[in-house]
């Protein structure tokens, strides 16, 4: 069957309307990202410097120091200059992918922070996936058996996970394993040879931090994919597709989850973004080496360079996370596409 060319063309203007709200959309959420960005690179650069300490006193803490030298090394750090001289030469080196050197080690700070990139991601990356795994599967099964005994012990389980800060659950796991598992670093003081036995070593120290973030936000995932699913579950369809006498699990398998699972996406994609914000504790606790882990030892200095390159990473995952989101939630739900 061939369409007309009147019908072709009463076709074209929605097309081009559709395609036109697409590239609308787009740039909107891309814009609004980046002036989200503009504000966490001013507010990272405002705010460490508002921390109380002088670098320069904790760099020659052990050794003496007198004034010239004092003034010779805060003009050589570019500290004697006014903030906001300061700020617009770390604009320019943000702009050149340069973030500074750091006044405690020396280095550049994108090659720190690059070093702890892999470290965090692993750590991140594995916990997430867990916990969007575990939460998602006890979060239908509560769901559809709400009121009964699974649904209680699980909803409690759950909330009072959510609500336990990350370092204290840490804490408490090192001493329920009492050194069942490394307390510390990424890999043994002795490495073993061959790479399925280094394997072996990361994963059993990853054992406890790993399970210190999938026990906390596995929680969120659980509740939120249980109250999604029990707004569907007194939908019209399902009762639709009960009455054409479909068995219960493909009802729920086939258009309760599917729908229960649009909110859910979109909190994974934001919430992967908060947790890698949110290791710093974790890190600290377990000497995890990620960006955390740097975050925390920089702010003894306080290493101003370190904190704003990792603030400006640490955030930036969150904008980029949110955007992400915001796309993707437009093209799997037909609603926010028509609005």
């Amino acid at each position: 069957m061939t369409t007309s060319p009147t019908e072709q063309h009463a076709a074209d203007p929605d097309e081009r309307r559709s395609g036109t709200s697409t590239v609308r959309y787009v740039a909107g959420k891309v814009g609004g990202a980046l002036v989200s960005l503009v504000f966490v690179v001013a507010l990272g650069f405002f705010l460490f410097r508002m921390i109380p300490g002088d670098p320069l006193v904790t760099m020659t803490r052990e050794r003496p120091t007198g004034p010239e030298q004092l003034a010779h090394l805060r003009e050589r750090l570019g500290l004697d200059q006014p903030v906001w001289q300061q700020f617009l030469d770390y604009v320019g080196g943000l702009v050149q992918g340069d973030f500074g050197t750091s006044y405690m080690h020396r280095r550049p700070v994108a090659e720190m922070i690059a070093e702890r990139v892999a470290p965090t991601l692993l750590l991140v990356g594995t916990a997430t996936v867990l916990a969007v795994l575990l939460g998602l599967w006890l979060g239908v099964r509560a769901a559809w058996r709400r009121g009964g005994m699974f649904d209680r012990t699980q909803t409690g389980i759950a909330l009072a996970l959510w609500s336990m800060p990350q370092f204290w659950l840490g804490l408490l796991l090192l001493i329920a394993t009492q050194g069942v598992f490394p307390s510390r670093g990424m890999t043994s003081v002795d490495p073993p040879d061959g790479f399925a036995l280094q394997a072996l070593d990361v994963g059993w120290h990853l054992t406890l931090p790993c399970l210190t973030l999938l026990l906390v936000i596995y929680a969120q995932y659980m509740l939120v994919m249980r109250s999604s699913l029990l707004e569907e579950m007194g939908a019209d369809y399902l009762r639709t597709a009960r009455a054409k006498g479909l068995r219960d699990d493909l009802v729920r398998r086939r258009h309760a989850v599917p729908n229960a699972l649009l909110p859910t996406m979109t909190l994974i994609f934001l919430q992967f973004g908060m947790v890698v914000s949110g290791t710093v504790t974790v890190e600290a606790v377990f000497s995890w080496p990620g960006l955390g882990l740097l975050t925390y030892e920089s702010l003894r200095g306080p290493d101003l360079p370190v904190l704003q390159g990792v603030f400006v990473i640490l955030a930036g995952s969150v904008i980029v996370m949110n955007l992400v989101a915001d796309l993707l939630y437009r093209v799997v739900d037909p609603r926010v596409r028509a609005s």
